[in-house]
């Protein structure tokens, strides 16, 4: 199974200038490579890997400065374009902005790699053109290397390691028949069926003072100046210290999760379109853009997609089998009757089922999270049914007209 493990680089000043210098390259290559693909779209026709990499090595006999990046680590980055170009469309693929990405480079053949531990703590591994560099041997690589891939974020190089360590899914998971649904949410990052709360702060609040203070000062910087780009590089040591710990909590939490639970049922969100912002054009300019924008920031800070992801890839060493659901009124559903209203959901924690005779209570996570777990296995009409339990006539109240379901 293949697996990432990622290291701390100890790059010399002379290592360092070359990783920047082979990150540089390598993010113009990636540019003129899309500007050459959307011209050919633009005409219509197609441009491929193997016609841009036989352009490549001519463009290396024409300018010397492409000679400086490894020749793998070059054309890994048109492979790598040619990914995205297929699987989300030329000009859907971003621009690598010299300011907002950071420098990344592969080297994708494992007989170029070879890694040693040189003590307690250090290790080395050896990388065309770089040479033996060394890296804080945290935990053994665990198996065969098959590329390494080297990048930089918050101000620190790091190396990760593609490994097939080996392990195999299971056929079955230890606890089978067991399952667990789970909400993902603003207040709490996750909420179980099982009634268990995960969530942590990201950011302390020294740190989200500090990181303001750092934008008012980035916006009083002039563009392309030493000190904007001090002040960018400060507020990115912050924000990659939340990130980590954020990775960090998902990782954790998916871990738990697969290992006592064979099914994990999630709502099948998209995180992407829920962050949009609501700004709207100058002809149709959005309302109430203010709270938009504070939802928004509430849904990336709790890491819904990334807390999917690491049960995806916790899930493959459990055998836990990850499923996703309609989203569509699992918060205002009753799980005790399968009663559907929007007042049933008082307040953001308070549930109460207002149909007559039932008056069901729990806490609205929980029971949305029941509700998710219940969605698992049955097929979602278009009208956004949950399942084949509830009745066609359970139709959402409106309170505008007052209707109750019949």
């Amino acid at each position: 199974m293949l697996s990432g493990r990622r290291y701390i680089l100890g790059l010399s000043p002379e290592q360092a200038e070359m990783c920047e210098e082979f990150g540089n390259i390598c993010r113009s290559v990636w540019n003129t490579g899309l500007h050459q693909r959307r011209e050919y779209r633009r005409r219509g026709a197609w441009m491929n890997y193997a016609p841009q990499c036989a352009e490549l090595a001519d463009a290396k006999r024409e300018h010397e400065w492409l000679k400086a990046a490894p020749s793998h680590a070059l054309q890994q980055t048109l492979k790598d374009l040619d990914r995205a170009c297929r699987e989300h469309g030329t000009f859907k693929v971003r621009w690598r902005s010299k300011a907002r990405w950071s420098p990344s480079f592969r080297f994708p053949d494992p007989k170029q790699i070879s890694v040693e531990r040189i003590g307690r703590k250090w290790g080395r591994v050896k990388l065309p053109k770089l040479g033996w560099v060394r890296f804080r041997w945290s935990r053994p690589p665990g198996g065969e290397i098959r590329s390494a891939t080297v990048s930089r974020k918050a101000g620190r190089w790091f190396v990760s390691f593609l490994v097939d360590d080996g392990a195999a899914t299971p056929e079955q998971h230890v606890i089978p028949g067991t399952a667990v649904g789970i909400d993902r949410g603003v207040k709490t990052a996750a909420v179980t069926s099982d009634g268990d709360f995960y969530d942590r702060e990201f950011i302390t609040a020294g740190e989200a003072v500090r990181y303001r203070r750092l934008q008012q000062q980035l916006a009083r910087t002039k563009k392309a100046s030493a000190n904007r780009a001090k002040t960018r590089a400060a507020m990115n040591r912050i924000m990659g210290r939340v990130s980590d710990r954020r990775a960090d909590f998902c990782a954790q939490t998916a871990q738990r999760i697969t290992a006592k639970n064979a099914v994990v049922v999630l709502e099948d969100l998209k995180t992407r379109n829920m962050s949009r912002s609501a700004s709207g054009t100058i002809e149709t300019p959005g309302t109430r853009v203010a709270q938009k924008r504070g939802l928004n920031r509430a849904i990336l800070d709790k890491g819904w997609n990334r807390l999917g992801l690491a049960l995806t890839n916790a899930a493959r060493y459990t055998g836990t089998a990850v499923v996703k659901v309609n989203p569509a009124y699992t918060s205002q559903r009753c799980s005790a009757c399968g009663f559907v209203s929007e007042d049933n959901r008082e307040s953001q924690a308070a549930f109460r089922c207002k149909a007559p005779g039932c008056g069901h209570t729990a806490h609205a996570d929980v029971n949305a999270a029941i509700n998710i777990k219940h969605a698992a296995g049955h097929a979602v009409a278009a009208c956004g049914d949950l399942g084949n339990s509830r009745s066609a006539k359970q139709e959402p109240v409106r309170r505008a007209t007052g209707r109750t379901p019949s």
